[in-house]
């Protein structure tokens, strides 16, 4: 079996073979993807594994065009292999040697291969992101208005009142957009009913999770708290017992659960109780926030596995 590594860019890819001197280079287009593929099953040894960087997006296509040929594709976090460049000794970086590194990293490391992501879920994640990206400009111009002070400043004004006008109008549509996206599906309808009877689960908090967290009802409790960055991670050498401490993690999920854990812990009596407890028993307020989070999570959790709405006794079940 073949071990491949592909380094991306935004007009070329590069291949590569573990084991194989040498790399060959293809232009990031349909035509080229095509060629690709024939490459790929031409080889002697079928690919056990093809590994390519995140790179924000220059790589959909090939991957897309990867998956749909049924080859074995999977896309990494950049960080890890760069890590892992850096434990093996790799310190140089050019798109042959990033190929090369892939393709090792494929082999030792043998990253677990999962679903690709259906157009439909690719573009959930695309309308959130720009309401993300458009919120923050649309905060920072009502800051700027806020400053802009004094006669000199009325043209400014006018201008900085013009664009916040655009962008509040660009997030309706964008937030219209994400819920008739929502409602042509009937699973994504029911996950949404289902999150959003959760008392701290609101809209943005539901989306974001049925978005970045696909696996949400489809692994265990320990499972979903790792890919959320919510397991405690062991910190001990020798005699030594360190902290543990959480870290990693899918950042989006992270930031929607912290706000919903705080709003749990005023309004949801399941976790503002486990909250109260964990303080009584001397946990640090953050340590206690930490873990309603991850409490929340494994409940979510177990309703989208069941298809079960809130229901304040589902505690029995997943503490």
């Amino acid at each position: 079996m073949s071990f491949i590594g592909i380094d991306v860019a935004k007009d070329t890819l590069v291949l590569a073979t573990e084991g194989v001197a040498g790399e060959r280079s293809y232009s990031n287009t349909e035509r080229a993807h095509e060629q690709l593929i024939k490459d790929l099953r031409a080889l002697e040894s079928p690919p056990e594994i093809i590994v390519l960087e995140a790179t924000g997006g220059y790589e959909r296509g090939v991957v897309a065009a990867l998956g749909a040929a049924s080859l074995p594709v999977v896309v990494v976090n950049p960080r890890q292999v760069r890590d892992f460049a850096r434990a093996t000794g790799k310190l140089a970086k050019t798109d042959a040697i990033d190929a090369h590194v892939l393709a090792q990293f494929a082999l030792k490391v043998r990253p677990e291969i999962r679903p690709l992501e259906s157009e439909e879920q690719e573009g959930l994640k695309e309308l959130l992101v720009r309401r993300e990206q458009v919120s923050q400009m649309l905060l920072a111009e009502k800051s700027r208005l806020l400053q802009a002070v004094g006669r000199g400043r009325h043209e400014l004004r006018k201008r900085l009142k013009k664009h916040i006008h655009f962008l509040e109008l660009e997030l309706s549509l964008i937030e219209s957009d994400t819920d008739d996206m929502l409602k042509k599906s009937p699973l994504w309808r029911e996950a949404d009913d289902v999150l959003q009877s959760t008392p701290g689960i609101g809209e943005v908090s539901a989306q974001t999770l049925l978005a970045f967290l696909p696996e949400l009802g489809t692994v265990g409790p320990r499972a979903i708290a790792r890919l959320a960055g919510l397991a405690p991670i062991n910190r001990d050498s020798g005699m030594m017992r360190g902290k543990r401490r959480t870290g990693g993690g899918r950042r989006r999920v992270k930031t929607v659960l912290f706000m919903a854990t705080l709003c749990a812990i005023r309004y949801n009596s399941t976790i503002r109780a486990y909250y109260l407890r964990l303080l009584s028993a001397g946990k640090p307020k953050m340590v206690a926030v930490t873990a309603c989070m991850r409490k929340l999570l494994v409940i979510l959790n177990a309703m989208m596995k069941t298809k079960t709405r809130w229901q304040a006794q589902i505690e029995l079940t997943t503490a």
